[in-house]
């Protein structure tokens, strides 16, 4: 296949995430009647991802394909990869990937399909129902996807790997995959400095930060600075908005619960709205629906330490951290970008030296 049939494969794609999550028909009549007869395997699909994994909600799968039917247009996969340039010779790049979000290992199979090589997928057990469909659809397209992309259970005849996993898992990917290029993907979070001046727009879009797939990602905000107490109320005050939706959620309750009785029993230092736990402590990571916050006087020491931390840090959010490389503007830490890569490894960078 030709690098311009995989991007016009890519973005038939797109158009049918923006079907999916918003009912938008597509202008060809070809395609509207493709997609109109995928109408059942298309809820199937998704009532399966959400059953088998209760934390791949509808709304969160929705906002999942709409954020990528912005990026698999012709023009954006064009831009993506034209700064590239790929051997000729096709690798066999075997993909681990996580299932913590819906989709969370698309990019990586993109990557390695439109770097022209071909894709050795082994998907999480927490996120195979989505990645199975989407895999399913692309062979519709072109029959010369069945050769490209692989659905694997074990990972064997591989040039190359990228692996997704906890910082234990790492460990043994590091160590098995050692002989072969590889990206080898630990455990990030993202943090948020707010120095008091914030609108009440910013802080309601610090809220989408924070409880967007209900803080599982590591483009979720885990860990707030703020420069004064004071500021504390305002910021419960303007992410109300995801109190219901958080909340209502079996499983998001239950570690709430689970987490505040812990918090309770250890005489911990935290505050509570009735949805979220804001805890005094230095780490940056933090439990499902507990945010770690510590209050600064020296914004230099806090750029430093987030510098100095950069390898366990995916997003920075805040006005003054403007000039940090992981910053991302309030809101915008769950709509990545094609160039946002995880742990800020360049994927195609890798994929074109392989």
């Amino acid at each position: 296949m030709t690098i311009e049939q995989r991007i016009s494969a890519f973005n038939e794609l797109g158009q049918l995430f923006l079907y999916i999550s918003n009912n938008n028909a597509p202008i060809s009549d070809v395609l509207k009647l493709k997609f109109n007869a995928l109408d059942e395997e298309i809820n199937f699909a998704i009532n399966d991802a959400e059953a088998y994994n209760n934390w791949f909600t509808k709304e969160n799968i929705f906002f999942a394909l709409e954020n990528w039917a912005d990026a698999l247009t012709t023009e954006h996969l064009s831009a993506w990869i034209s700064n590239y340039n790929f051997t000729v010779t096709e690798k066999n790049v075997g993909i681990i990937m996580a299932g913590n979000l819906p989709l969370v290992g698309f990019h990586d199979l993109l990557a390695v399909v439109l770097a022209g090589h071909n894709a050795l997928v082994k998907t999480s057990s927490k996120d195979d129902k989505l990645m199975l469909f989407i895999i399913k659809f692309l062979y519709t397209i072109n029959d010369d996807f069945k050769q490209i992309i692989k659905k694997i259970d074990r990972l064997e005849n591989f040039d190359a790997v990228i692996a997704t996993g906890s910082n234990n898992t790492a460990r043994y990917f590091e160590q098995y995959f050692s002989k072969v290029p590889n990206i080898i993907r630990k455990n990030r979070t993202s943090v948020a400095v707010l120095n008091g001046t914030e609108t009440n727009d910013e802080l309601k879009a610090l809220g989408d930060d924070i409880f967007r797939y209900f803080g599982l990602g590591c483009r979720n905000i885990t860990k707030i600075y703020f420069k004064s107490e004071e500021q504390i109320p305002t910021f419960f005050e303007n992410i109300l908005d995801w109190g219901t939706t958080v909340i209502n959620h079996p499983k998001y309750a239950n570690n709430y619960d689970y987490n505040r009785a812990i918090y309770l029993l250890g005489k911990d230092d935290f505050l509570d709205n009735n949805f979220v736990l804001l805890k005094k402590d230095e780490n940056l990571h933090s439990p499902i629906a507990v945010v770690n916050y510590e209050i600064y006087s020296d914004l230099n020491e806090v750029k430093s330490y987030l510098i100095n931390n950069e390898d366990q840090i995916q997003c920075v959010v805040g006005n003054d951290l403007k000039d940090n490389p992981n910053y991302v503007a309030f809101g915008k830490t769950q709509t990545p970008l094609l160039t946002d890569y995880a742990d800020n490894i360049d994927t195609l960078k890798f994929l074109a030296e392989i």
